[in-house]
């Protein structure tokens, strides 16, 4: 299947963490794509050049922005190869371009990544061979990374207009230990509903990502407004597209006057938030502070925590994590009514040692680590 229309359209598609579609199917029809499609950890929609440039440049939770050069279902490498060749890639790739194929496969037939990489470079060489009439690319041009993804059979080629993850905001070049992505950090405090007027926490701050993607959101600035995409050099997206994308997410910011709080043990992190807050353009709605958790009293009626403990991968520390989490348990559960509380854990005991269930749970993925999201937002049993 050919996925790139006669009006000069793409089929694009943005891979997302599993249990987060709906949040950019969202995210895109903001934007002004009303066909969003969620699938199984990812979201198509259809769109043009500037849509390339909006998607990267606005989206917060996704992970990356690809063309869908086709889609088919596969069975041999026979099958791989004919089907790859018979995709237009010189719509898209150039004489001089370079095009490196990476990708995975799962539950599929064709298991070997590695051969079916060969075999797509090989098939993707062979159709620019026969249309350039030349038997040898330098691949010196712009880099057109080719990425696969094959599922129960199914492969879908793409081409990858982001290069560095959407995650990659570029306020963030150190980070304490164990950093939450942005992405996902996006995803927590999206699900959380901040609002400029309601008091925000996060006790537990680390280098400040989930404040300072709280600060970009609630101040509608774009997060990839500052940063750059590999397909800005591309001869088959419109360059100027760009330029008009990012002077539409300027245009758009709403600077709004409130302050998020966020505290930690280690005074490292605290200088860390406060310095990549300045690099996201949002230090006047962000404060740090050195506080243990076992200090965490806010004295506002209500307020809305958000945070992302420690897990602990060795033994020793998964008990220093459990502990942590009746702490907090002990902390949060005496605060008033007023407020609201958002934690995303590994542990499958968190509940119990917290001290109170869930009023919901929502599945996600930190990396390649199963999380719940445990959300309390209703007041407490036996409380008015």
């Amino acid at each position: 299947m050919d996925n790139k229309t006669k009006s000069g359209t793409f089929r694009l598609v943005c891979p997302c963490l599993f249990g987060t579609e709906s949040l950019i199917a969202d995210e895109l029809r903001r934007l002004g794509y009303e066909d969003a499609e969620c699938e199984n950890g990812r979201v198509a929609f259809t769109g043009d050049s500037l849509a390339v440039a909006r998607a990267n440049i606005g989206l917060r939770c996704a992970e990356r922005v690809m063309i869908e050069v086709g889609r088919f279902g596969v069975l041999t490498f026979d099958e791989l190869f004919e089907g790859v060749k018979k995709l237009p890639w010189e719509d898209f790739i150039g004489r001089d371009d370079a095009f490196p194929v990476t990708g995975w496969s799962l539950s599929s037939q064709l298991h070997s990544v590695p051969d079916c990489q060969k075999i797509i470079k090989k098939a993707v060489v062979e159709r620019l061979k026969s249309v350039y009439t030349t038997d040898w690319f330098k691949e010196t041009g712009p880099k057109l990374p080719i990425r696969f993804g094959l599922y129960k059979d199914v492969i879908s080629v793409s081409l990858d207009t982001t290069g560095d993850g959407l995650h990659k905001r570029g306020y963030r070049p150190e980070s304490v230990e164990a950093p939450i992505k942005e992405t996902l950090a996006a995803v927590l405090v999206k699900l959380a509903r901040p609002f400029a007027d309601k008091p925000f926490f996060d006790p537990m701050c680390g280098s400040g990502t989930l404040l300072i993607e709280t600060a970009l959101m609630l101040n509608n600035i774009a997060p990839g407004v500052n940063r750059h995409f590999t397909a800005e050099n591309w001869g088959c997206v419109d360059r100027r597209v760009w330029a008009e994308a990012r002077e539409e997410a300027k245009a758009n910011v709403k600077i709004q006057d409130f302050v998020l709080q966020g505290y930690d043990i280690d005074p490292k992190a605290v200088s860390l938030t406060m310095a990549n807050a300045a690099r996201a353009g949002v230090a006047q709605n962000v404060r740090a502070a050195v506080q243990d958790i076992d200090d965490f009293a806010p004295t506002q009626p209500r307020g809305l925590i958000v945070c992302n403990p420690p897990y602990g991968e060795r033994l020793l520390e998964i008990k220093q994590a459990e502990e942590l989490y009746s702490r907090m348990g002990k902390v949060f559960l005496r605060l008033p009514d007023g407020y609201q509380y958002f934690i995303i854990s590994p542990s499958e005991d968190f509940e119990t040692l917290f001290g109170r269930k869930a009023d919901k749970r929502r599945k996600l993925y930190n990396g390649m680590i199963k999380c719940e999201y445990y959300q309390y937002f209703r007041h407490r049993p036996g409380r008015p």
